[in-house]
């Protein structure tokens, strides 16, 4: 895994969503993280989504200019507002939510 690692699905369209994994290394939990992003994004961003891998352990101080708190992190950059949601993304509803990716439940 490079540190700058890109995916790409589809082209410079406006509704393209930037998403940026912090992770630290290759470890079990950073490389569930990536796969679980892009399992998640082929389901429900097929062609609208572009994933930079950043490891912190080549550049620390990234980790600083969107406030890395725990790894593995995943920001979404665009579309606004910037969102965060940590851990390996495992628990699909909870990824879904923080990602704004579903509606929420109207009681």
């Amino acid at each position: 895994m490079n540190s700058e690692h890109e995916l790409q699905a589809g082209s410079d369209e406006p509704d393209v969503w930037e998403l940026r994994l912090y992770v630290a290394g290759q470890t079990p939990k950073s490389m569930q993280a990536l796969h679980n992003l892009q399992k998640i994004c082929e389901e429900h961003l097929p062609g609208r989504y572009r994933i930079e891998v950043i490891d912190l352990h080549k550049h620390p101080k990234l980790a600083k200019q969107d406030e890395i708190v725990a790894i593995p992190t995943l920001v979404r950059k665009l579309p606004d507002p910037i969102r965060r949601v940590i851990g390996d993304l495992s628990n699909l509803e909870k990824a879904l939510i923080g990602l704004q990716l579903v509606p929420a439940t109207n009681p």
